[in-house]
């Protein structure tokens, strides 16, 4: 066996250095991706919220797919929702509502675009979207619904006005008047 037969432990030190150079580029790589398709899907992680007077606001830009899906919080903890203003209520998946404090009450059923689905009511203490508040809302469990988004539905969407300008929709809540 000769010398050039095997490489010196510089060489094999260096190449398995080079090996991991690559495996962390390729991982950062994989972390800016998926951060920036987030962005597209969610691009209201960090909302844009202004209060004036007895005037609460938040605009949201509609995603790529013209959805307004927005970053809020139910009982304090974080969750997503995708505004849906043809759902009666703010609907839950049933994975979900047992992580958010959500008791399932009554059964009922709802007309989905996936036909008649068996559902949950429930009531949220608390929804918050950035500076608007909610208190007691109604709310379903649908325990056939996959996932982690929440549909934003009219049980609180009711309470604020809403405004759309091309791909933008500003919420708006006024304090009660005493």
């Amino acid at each position: 066996m000769s010398a050039s037969d095997n490489p010196p432990p510089t060489h094999r030190l260096g190449r398995r250095m080079l090996f991991a150079g690559w495996v962390i580029g390729l991982a950062l790589l994989v972390l800016a991706f998926s951060s920036w398709e987030e962005n597209q899907y969610n691009p209201n992680r960090e909302l844009q919220s202004q209060i004036t007077g007895d005037i609460r606001e938040v605009t949201l830009d509609g995603n790529r797919w013209h959805h307004y899906v927005a970053t809020g919080r139910i009982n304090g903890k974080k969750v997503t929702f995708l505004l849906d203003t043809g759902a009666t209520d703010v609907v839950v998946p049933a994975g979900l509502a047992a992580e958010l404090g959500l008791k399932p009450g009554s059964r009922g059923y709802a007309q989905t675009a996936n036909g008649t689905v068996e559902i949950h009511r429930t009531s949220i203490d608390e929804l918050s979207l950035g500076p608007i508040r909610f208190q007691d809302v109604a709310a379903s469990i649908n325990p056939g619904m996959a996932g982690e988004e929440i549909l934003l539905g009219m049980s609180a969407l009711r309470q604020v006005e809403l405004l759309q300008r091309q791909n933008q929709l500003t919420l708006r809540q006024y304090a009660p008047s005493s």
